[in-house]
């Protein structure tokens, strides 16, 4: 039974000017570091634990969940206006956010972005604070079988839908599952493939292979284009209707259902300790193009392609503290790093966590909710800022995106090799662009490579040869079957598409 004297007090220790202080300058950092292509929230949050020591308990992780809130905004920003993702997470968002600004749509392409970012975040909270056991409990029932098999799932439809071969799509993501590879084999702690270089032990360099894939080529692109003549980075006509600088509310609630799917799979995916946002993103951006009525109109500035991406990813954000408060553990290493400060302050979280700290978790609750509306309106006033700013000379912007790229992954990799693997990452992006093969589908593949060779090692190990076992597996079955299928719809797309 809920002790709503505990209820309140949580609330009430909140909603203080002093939480709400330190919560709007976690949300405005986060924002920040967001925008700034090679960082992230997640390095802010690391950086930012040391100075939390003096703070009391909630106020440190308020601040550290306004800072995760934030940089899920800001992530959107770069990769809407110069197609440059600023985190892992906004990569989808490229798929049509980028397409809009072209049309001279930025303003309309990242308050979209807001909206939907807020809402998928907003109900991944209520769903945190009212089935946060219950949901916890069903996505542990989940063991490796089934979630090797929801993996294959996922790349069958990602492979499908993102680019237009499914044999390509397909051999990207083996590209990048074999990149994911190098370093510590996670089963037996083997080296591989780091050629003497002690500082792959950990693997390549998750934010050099993300920019070196998805933001510099773009940069690089944008640089060989300019021919003397100096323009903005992004041209849109000067008399822009004012219907292209806003998102109506008619807009806003045609993609409720979309916004409503992407929540809905990204709390559950969020709730299933491991998977990625970046695959709870595409997984939803596929899902809602196959499912549209035009879904030729993806990727070429589909506004409901910028819903489905954001809600998705920001909805992982809450509920990825469903195992970590429940259970103790941590559904991403932006949970991960809460749990740290928790610990720090002599909060050992799980099961009786509320029972015995249920006021301080009440009290966290009341931070998410004052984070996502100071995220929201710190949001809209930034985003007049970053609108103007794309009003610079290419030849400032994509320099400055290029150098914040390398500085960011020194600072993330600490050193220049993380830099040189960035710049090789990009020539293949180069390569396999120039062949038709998607850097997108190789990315996510190298997102889950670990988690996805951790569960199929744990899932022949269960069967132990013995395919029959997987009967008592329905849910793999299904998913299995999914896959199958998708792969099947979509190797015969193209075929029908060139018989009409």
């Amino acid at each position: 039974m809920i002790d709503f004297h505990i209820v309140l007090a949580g609330f009430a220790d909140a909603f203080t000017l002093y939480n709400m202080c330190f919560v709007l300058f976690g949300v405005i950092l986060g924002q920040l570091v967001g925008a700034l292509p090679g960082t992230g929230p997640v390095m802010a949050m690391a950086i930012a634990i040391p100075f939390t020591f003096t703070l009391n308990p909630l106020t440190a992780i308020a601040f550290l969940v306004g800072v995760n809130k934030g940089g899920l905004v800001g992530g959107a920003i770069p990769a809407i206006l110069i197609n440059t993702p600023g985190t892992p997470d906004a990569a989808a968002t490229t798929l049509d956010g980028f397409p809009l600004t072209q049309k001279g749509k930025p303003e309309k392409a990242t308050k979209m972005a807001l909206y939907s970012s807020i809402t998928g975040d907003a109900f991944s909270d209520i769903v945190l604070f009212t089935v946060s056991p219950v949901v916890a409990a069903a996505a542990l029932k989940m063991g490796p079988i089934e979630i090797f098999a929801l993996m294959v799932f996922a790349f069958s439809v990602i492979a499908g839908l993102v680019g237009d071969s499914m044999a390509k799509g397909i051999v990207s993501a083996a590209l990048g599952l074999f990149c994911a590879t190098v370093g510590l084999d996670p089963e037996n702690s083997s080296p591989r493939f780091i050629f003497g270089f002690f500082e792959l032990y950990e693997g390549l360099p998750l934010v050099s292979v993300a920019l070196g894939m998805l933001a510099v080529p773009e940069i690089f692109r944008r640089l060989s284009q300019i021919r003397g003549q100096i323009s903005s980075a992004v041209e849109f006509s000067k008399t822009q209707k004012k219907e292209d600088r806003r998102v109506s509310w008619a807009e806003y609630w045609d993609c409720r259902y979309t916004m409503l799917r992407g929540a809905v799979i990204g709390t559950i995916m969020g709730a299933i300790p491991g998977l990625d946002s970046s695959a709870a993103a595409f997984m939803t951006y596929a899902t809602t193009k196959q499912t549209s009525k035009e879904p030729d109109s993806f990727g070429k500035g589909n506004i409901h392609g910028i819903a489905a991406t954001e809600s998705a990813n920001s909805s992982v954000s809450g509920a990825n503290l469903i195992p970590m408060l429940t259970l103790g553990i941590p559904g991403n290493i932006a949970a991960a790093l809460i749990i740290t400060a928790l610990m720090i302050h002599g909060v050992q979280p799980g099961p009786l966590l509320f029972r015995e700290q249920g006021q301080l978790i009440y009290g966290l609750f009341g931070a998410l909710m004052m984070a996502n509306v100071l995220n929201l309106l710190s949001g809209l006033l930034g985003l007049r800022l970053w609108s103007r700013v794309i009003r610079s000379p290419e030849s400032f912007i994509f320099p400055t995106a290029l150098l914040l790229c390398i500085v960011g992954v020194y600072m993330a990799t600490g050193g220049l090799l993380g830099v040189a693997i960035m710049f090789i990452f990009a020539f293949i992006s180069y390569l396999m662009n120039a062949f038709g093969y998607s850097a997108i589908v190789f990315v996510i593949g190298f997102f889950l490579g670990e988690r996805f060779e951790l569960t199929l090692s744990q899932s022949l190990n269960l069967i132990d040869g013995e395919p029959t076992l997987l009967i008592y597996h329905p849910i793999a079955l299904v998913l299995f079957a999914l896959a199958i299928t998708s792969v099947y719809w979509f190797s015969l797309r193209p075929t029908k598409r060139k018989q009409q």
